[in-house]
């Protein structure tokens, strides 16, 4: 399929899809310009896009593949792509490796995820065979026991890595670990979730031969997002053109940036997707526009929609409805989700700011009593924190998972006062998201 000119595109969604219908009910009949439309809301998105009787589809479920994409466990979300809208997403996106360093003859492994409905591992692999350079795929899994993954590499000498940043970290440590050398790997192609220094340096360590680059920025519920730009800073994409539109929009008034250096969130618009139109849909990130090049932006991390803490994804909503879930009391009366990074791993701390009135320190920690007792509300808080954890755990069971096998810190609690929590300061809007990990 080509890709689609934005009209016909906007008219087609329109007609066909009831929830696009509904959003554009106020608009004049003819609309051909993106800031002509409001941008999509990812919960009522959602809510909409159920896989039975949606709103969002343009036409019956009768010939797709369906995906998982992120959700709790309770309300999965699904993404679903025909077979030519497949075929046009992994054409595409397999032209972009070239700009990875991706060389004809390439042994590839690919190391992402397969199963349960996950595309990464399918996506990458259809990547390849449609890429413009012939390769060797060498089709291995994120999932297999490193053990076996190893020998399998050397003995394959396999040239290319491709992985998320937490997989390919895995795999440098027990080759460290065991004195196993992989001296035919030259490349290192990262995707998944950001890569940071510390992340680097043990990649430099087990494949000292290997360059580090970006596989490349899609996503199966966005689509195509950035193709790789050459140069030091992996971050650095341009959008793919004609198939998507890259929007970069202001955090305070959601007016489209234009001007180099200045962040605000990614939104993205698929002219080759019909039967789920995806149109000025946020992608969950925050970008800057480089200057560099036509087109190129720079990732600066996670929109207040989702955060990526190591290999888990989190929405702020599903934090949200942990804490309603079990905060009975209404104790809680504002909410921050806090990515931090140490000891080289992904930590996230919950902020949840107190109801009024309970007696806090400047540290937003229980106070004691002037009398020396314990202050009567620190159980119930301590008691709220822990439910609330076992709450999100249930409904992201990949975090406890993660913690389980070392890849994050587990997951706490901070308490603070509802004007200590961070606010945007041109419009006084809270942050959802704070993410205070360096960037490399």
């Amino acid at each position: 399929m080509s890709a689609q000119q934005l009209s016909d595109l906007i008219r087609f969604a329109r007609h066909n899809s009831p929830y696009y219908r509904d959003l554009y009910a106020s608009l004049p009949p003819h609309v051909d310009r993106l800031t002509d439309l409001p941008v999509v809301d990812q919960k009522e998105f959602w809510a909409a896009n159920t896989l039975q009787d949606s709103r969002v589809l343009t036409g019956p479920l009768s010939e797709a593949t369906v995906y998982k994409t992120g959700g709790t466990t309770g309300s999965p979300k699904f993404s679903v792509y025909t077979r030519d809208e497949w075929r046009t997403f992994v054409t595409s996106f397999g032209q972009g490796l070239v700009d990875t360093g991706l060389r004809p003859g390439h042994r590839v492994a690919d190391l992402f995820y397969a199963g349960e409905l996950y595309a990464s591992f399918l996506f990458v692999l259809d990547s390849l065979a449609h890429a413009p350079v012939d390769n060797v795929r060498l089709p291995i899994g994120g999932g297999a026991p490193l053990e076996s993954t190893l020998p399998t590499l050397r003995d394959l000498s396999a040239q290319v890595l491709a992985g998320t940043p937490t997989t390919l970290c895995r795999l440098a440590e027990q080759a460290v670990a065991g004195g196993t050398r992989l001296d035919s790997v030259e490349l290192l192609l990262f995707g998944g979730e950001a890569l940071f220094d510390d992340q680097r340096r043990l990649l430099a360590t087990a494949f000292p031969g290997a360059q580090v680059r970006s596989v490349g920025y899609a996503s199966v519920d966005a689509g195509l997002l950035g193709r790789p730009v050459p140069g030091a800073d992996a971050r650095v994409h341009r959008a793919f053109t004609p198939y998507s539109l890259v929007e970069i929009l202001d955090d305070a008034t959601g007016e489209p940036v234009t001007e180099p250096g200045r962040p605000g969130r990614v939104v993205v618009t698929s002219l080759f997707r019909r039967l789920m139109p995806i149109i000025r849909y946020p992608a969950g990130d925050r970008a800057e526009w480089t200057g560099t090049g036509p087109g190129h932006f720079r990732i600066l991390g996670r929109a207040e929609e989702g955060v990526r803490v190591g290999p888990v994804s989190l929405y702020t909503q599903d934090a949200q409805d942990a804490v309603a879930a079990v905060d009975t009391a209404g104790r809680v009366v504002g909410m921050q989700l806090v990515v931090r990074r140490w000891d080289g791993r992904d930590g996230l701390v919950l902020r949840l700011a107190a109801a009024p009135g309970t007696d806090q320190g400047p540290d937003g920690r229980p106070d004691a009593r002037t009398d020396g007792s314990a202050d009567p509300e620190a159980g119930a808080r301590e008691a709220l924190a822990r439910a609330v954890v076992a709450e999100l755990e249930a409904v992201r069971p990949l975090y406890p998972d993660s913690v389980r096998a070392g890849f994050v810190h587990p997951l706490t609690v901070e308490w603070a006062r509802h004007r200590d929590l961070a606010v945007n300061p041109r419009s006084g809007k809270l942050v959802r998201v704070l993410d205070e990990r360096p960037t490399a």
